[in-house]
């Protein structure tokens, strides 16, 4: 069963001094990305578990 995404909302912010990154920046964005697809994932599972629960 296909899932189609209706909506994907992206809000960015841009800051000169962001330009500006080191190695632990980078490691925390690494971290975010994960954590924003382990996020991801969890609601995506939850949303077919509903679907077979019916």
């Amino acid at each position: 069963m296909p899932i189609e995404i209706r909506e994907l909302k992206i809000k960015v912010t841009v800051d000169e001094n962001s330009l500006k990154r080191n190695v632990a920046d980078i490691k925390d964005i690494d971290a975010l990305k994960n954590k924003i697809v382990k996020e991801c994932v969890d609601k995506v599972m939850a949303k077919l578990n509903n679907l077979t629960e019916r």
